[in-house]
């Protein structure tokens, strides 16, 4: 697993986790103030698709809303490790 941070403004929020969902590959997403302490985290699962994602992103940008700046931390699949999905 690897992790990727963005550093945004409020206004930015909502748009990069939409970009970061629509890749595919993530696993989790963290929002952290500036101050380094956690505003929100929830995980992506496979197959996670509008009305599971719907209320995440609600709050998303109910916290774009409030903050100025934030951190938005990424953990990501590895695309050379094995799918979790297993037949």
């Amino acid at each position: 697993m690897s992790t990727e941070e963005f550093k945004v403004s409020g206004e930015d929020v909502l748009k990069t986790i939409k970009k970061v969902i629509a890749e595919g590959n993530a696993r989790r997403i963290i929002i952290k103030r500036e101050d380094g302490s956690t505003l929100v985290e929830f995980p992506l699962t496979i197959g996670a698709v509008g009305a599971v994602i719907a209320p995440a992103l609600a709050a998303v940008g109910a916290i774009a809303a409030l903050v100025t700046k934030c951190t938005i931390v990424v953990e990501r699949r590895d695309s050379d490790a094995p799918n979790d999905i297993q037949a």
